[in-house]
């Protein structure tokens, strides 16, 4: 899951950055408005951290320009503003919510889990035949029998399996996976996709990753 955090206290961002990471996130920084939005606009994101007063344009004006874009990405306001006004103004500008700054990560985290959610309602436990994903604990099940994967493979199968039946391109994979973004090359997808093959095998689901030659992969449901 890929997540676009637009702030320009340093502080912050670094601080966001590592926990959403260390939940397994794809995390992009910007610290100005033009920035962030031209990021928004270019790349597909699961999700936006945006604060309410950043250099250049306002963190109002990019989620109204997102929403006019077309985009319906969740996007979480983070701001000192504690009127109603204020949150009225932010959510009738596209907002899905808002935190107050100072904010517990923990209370943040539970909030970007219920717009993930919303977005799809089996985020809290994906299956995908004999396979349970749960990005909340970050264990993978086959069958009854744990398997224990590196952060950066539990990215990848539950990305896959977040698309069930849907045909995951090597670039959309790349834009998705934690880490993977800050390498151009594609083909360290397949070597992963091994990886994951030779340990979910183990419990009899290896095959549940389906390559798609000369596109990608796909997990199907059954």
């Amino acid at each position: 899951m890929r997540i676009l955090v637009i702030e320009d206290e340093p502080g912050i961002s670094g601080f966001l950055k590592e926990g959403l990471e260390e939940e397994y996130f794809a995390v992009d920084l910007a610290f100005d408005g033009k920035t962030g939005l031209d990021m928004a606009i270019l790349n597909e994101y699961d999700l936006m951290i945006v604060d309410w007063m950043i250099p250049g344009i306002s963190g109002i004006e990019v989620c109204r320009q997102v929403r006019k874009a077309g985009s319906s990405v969740p996007i979480i306001f983070l701001t000192a503003k504690d009127t109603l006004e204020d949150i009225v103004f932010g959510l009738d500008a596209g907002a899905n919510d808002y935190i107050r700054k100072p904010f517990a990560f923990e209370e943040l985290l539970a909030r970007i889990r219920v717009q993930l959610r919303r977005n799809n309602p089996e985020s809290d436990a994906i299956t995908a035949g004999f396979v349970t994903v749960n990005p909340v604990t970050h264990q993978v099940f086959c069958r009854d029998t744990e398997i224990a994967l590196t952060p950066k493979e539990f990215s990848l199968l539950e990305f896959l399996a977040r698309n069930k039946d849907k045909v995951c391109t090597r670039s959309r994979i790349i834009e998705h996976v934690r880490d993977m973004h800050f390498d151009s090359d594609t083909s360290i997808i397949d070597v992963y996709i091994n990886f994951l093959r030779k340990k979910l095998d183990c419990s009899g689901c290896g095959n549940i990753i389906q390559t798609i030659r000369g596109v990608g992969y796909i997990i199907r449901e059954s």
